[in-house]
This record gives C-alpha cells, sequence and structure tokens, in this order.
C-alpha cells in the first residue's frame, strides 16, 4: 500500500505524523586559532564535517555558519563566569539526529571522534567555545510559514540568529515554550532545544557545559545582520521580562559557502 497523497498535500504535517523528525542534535562553537582560519575552514568542510558527523548513524542533516567581525559586534550577552566569550566564537555547526536515535548516534559519534583523535585526524589549532548536545523541545514559525525544522538545515538560509538563555530559577523549559509558542517567531522557522549529557569517554578538548539553559536557533530568510536591531536584540530584554532568565550569548551567523574560502579574512 503507498503512501496517502492526501498526506502530503496539506501545508504542513503535524510533528508526530512526521515520518523524520529531530529528536535531539549537535551544537558546536567553535574558534580557529589566529593564522590558521583557512587551514581550519578547509579541514572541517572537507573531512571533518563528514567524517565526524554526517556519516553517523541516524544522523541525517547539518549545516555551518560563520561569524564575521561585523556579526560579532552585534552580540550581547556574557560578562558573568562561564559565559561565552562573545570575542571568540567563528563558527557554529549544527547537525540534527533522528528522533527516538539519540543514545544510538551519541554512542557512535563518541566511538567515531576518538578514532579520528586516534589517527591524526583532528585539528589542533582550534578552541572549543561551547560544544553540547541538545534534546529537541519546540518548534516555532513566522507567521505564513509551513517550514518543517527537519529541511532548515539543507535551506541555504542567509544565516541564523542563536541565543542561549540561562533559566531563572524555577523557569522550565516547558515554560520558555509556552512564551515562545504566544509570541511572534522572528525567524522563519526557529527551534528550542535543552542539554543532553556528553559520553564519559568523550574527548577532553570538549568542554562539559553547566548550568540550566537552553538553546534558541532562528532561521533567518534575510541577512540576520540587517534585521538584528528590529528581530533579535530586544529578545534579551523581552526574556527578562517575563522572567525567564539572562541572555547569555546571542549573535548573529552567516552561512558558509561550501568549497570557498569566503569569510575567513573577515573573523
Amino acid at each position: 500500500m503507498g503512501v496517502s497523497e492526501d498526506r502530503y498535500s496539506k501545508p504542513d504535517l503535524p510533528r508526530a505524523d512526521r515520518p523524520i523528525r529531530v529528536g535531539s542534535l549537535l551544537y558546536t562553537i567553535v574558534n580557529p586559532r589566529a593564522g590558521y582560519e583557512v587551514a581550519y575552514n578547509r579541514w572541517y568542510e572537507r573531512d571533518h564535517f563528514y567524517s565526524g558527523c554526517m556519516i553517523g548513524e541516524y544522523q541525517f542533516a547539518g549545516g555551518r555558519y560563520v561569524a564575521t567581525k561585523d556579526c560579532k559586534a552585534l552580540r550581547y550577552g556574557g560578562g558573568q563566569p562561564g559565559d561565552i566569550d562573545p570575542a571568540k566564537g567563528s563558527y557554529i555547526a549544527i547537525y540534527w539526529v533522528l528522533d527516538e536515535h539519540h543514545d544510538d548516534w551519541n554512542a557512535w559519534a563518541t566511538k567515531q571522534v576518538n578514532y579520528l583523535h586516534s589517527n591524526g585526524r583532528m585539528f589542533l589549532e582550534r578552541d572549543h567555545v561551547h560544544t553540547g548536545l541538545y534534546r529537541y523541545a519546540g518548534e516555532f514559525n513566522a507567521p505564513g510559514s509551513t517550514m518543517p525544522l527537519e529541511l532548515a538545515l539543507d535551506r541555504h538560509y542567509a544565516g541564523i540568529a542563536t541565543l542561549k538563555l540561562e533559566l531563572a530559577e524555577g523557569v522550565t523549559v516547558d515554560k520558555v515554550r509556552d512564551y515562545l509558542a504566544a509570541n511572534p517567531c522572528p525567524g522563519d522557522v526557529a527551534l528550542i532545544a535543552d542539554p543532553l549529557p556528553l559520553l564519559g569517554d568523550s574527548p577532553k578538548d570538549v568542554p562539559v557545559g553547566s548550568g540550566e539553559h537552553v538553546v534558541l536557533v532562528y532561521f533567518s530568510i534575510e541577512d540576520p545582520r540587517e534585521v538584528w536591531a528590529e528581530r533579535y536584540a530586544p529578545l534579551g530584554k523581552a526574556f527578562a521580562d517575563a522572567g525567564l532568565g539572562r541572555v547569555s550569548f546571542a549573535s548573529p551567523f552567516l552561512s558558509t559557502i561550501p568549497g570557498t574560502d569566503t569569510y575567513t579574512d573577515q573573523l
């Protein structure tokens, strides 16, 4: 019996009916060291993007984004111990893992990255700024958008805006999700996600995060720098005024252009 055409003729499928669903994600912000920007970019997109991630079990999409100097100039947050340094973090990579298969993927990923380390396939002249595994906790669309989150990393958006929200005492991810659902989404589609633990035998150069927080990723049709002041800069105050917590990191990132060294001279 074939797939019903009616199922896909609707503007959007409810999440529970999607045969492919994001269940968890890898969210990693990295800074190449001075003088190694081009080498890092080429290693990551020509080797590690695939060997360390995309060939993995149950991982079905990935995307890379870059923060130029003018992106970094728009950042806000930081200033407290443990916060991301706003001067660092030139690249972010995000990967989707199939729902209900996080543990399968996590076991593969830990084994694979340790294999790459032991075979000299890692790039030493870079620093992890923030790397974490996260559980999908909600999806939101701009008015009129039917874009499913599952396709967002494959669509060549102009860029993203991402925020790390340190939750106020007593605030849960459900409360943040309810707030986001009640307010217009400033991106075409957006994600909220909360942390999952790394395995104990993960590589030691990957820092272990702490504190109660969520990350938000907004996918932007427009250049996120051009709409930052209107759409994303006000979010920190809005979240604080709603009693949700403190934005410790907020930044626009531009989509990288695979196969080129575009932006490596603008970090």
